[in-house]
């Protein structure tokens, strides 16, 4: 599913070049759980924006269910982005102005779907999520975890095969938080790939398989 080998991304700060990856090689089969932790600066985030196609390495190759897409171009990158992978970020990123349901369609709009077409697929993810009944809710109106369970939706609206989730459950109070993640799992339990960022022990624990970064390596 994921393929990366020998991948390296360094950064300038000032007049130093700081090696965010260093030489990274990993595998991740689909379906797995898996939980990728480590100190501030060690290169988790860097680590995920690269395999959410949204940074590219300086180095090394990255393959996606067999495909080359390093060397695809911004275009081809944010299509398979849009199509194969989701995201889920500490602070939501929910856009304001629209309501959940708006939220939860946007990544089907950006991908041309026509609002006959949308409309019911965000309302489904929605139901998925229990909150069929705050679609016409802006964020500010919502609590902290029902806009993650709204940025969740949103995430998988599209059907995407792998999630990536940076710090889910960061933002929010412990049950709010043991119920995100209990949903993460349920996700994960009907197939979806799950790689999820966390400072959090008890929460890295929870999956199968555990990652640990340290100066931008990889160790299991």
């Amino acid at each position: 599913m994921i393929e990366l080998s020998h991948i390296h991304r360094n950064f300038q700060v000032g007049e130093q070049s700081v090696h965010a990856l260093d030489d990274v090689t990993l595998r991740i089969a689909a379906g797995e759980y898996v939980s990728i932790m480590g100190p501030s600066g060690s290169g988790k985030s860097t680590l995920l924006n690269l395999i959410g196609l949204l940074d590219r390495p300086d180095s090394g190759s990255y393959r996606l269910k067999g495909e080359d897409v390093t060397s695809l171009d911004d275009d081809r990158q944010a299509r398979v982005r849009n199509r194969e992978i989701g995201f889920v970020f500490q602070m939501f990123h929910l856009v304001p102005r629209l309501t959940a349901l708006e939220n939860v369609e946007l990544p089907l709009l950006l991908a041309g779907m026509a609002a006959t077409e949308r409309r019911p697929l965000a309302e489904q993810a929605l139901q998925s999520m229990q909150l069929d009944n705050r679609a016409h809710h802006k964020p500010e109106q919502l609590s902290g975890g029902q806009r993650q369970r709204v940025a969740i939706a949103r995430a998988i609206v599209t059907r995407p095969d792998v999630l990536l989730a940076d710090e889910p459950t960061g933002n929010l109070d412990h049950e709010s938080g043991r119920e995100v993640i209990h949903i993460l799992e349920r996700l994960n339990a009907d197939g979806l790939t799950l790689l999820m960022v966390t400072h959090d022990p008890e929460m890295g624990q929870r999956a199968r398989r555990k990652l640990l970064m340290r100066d931008g390596r990889m160790e299991e």
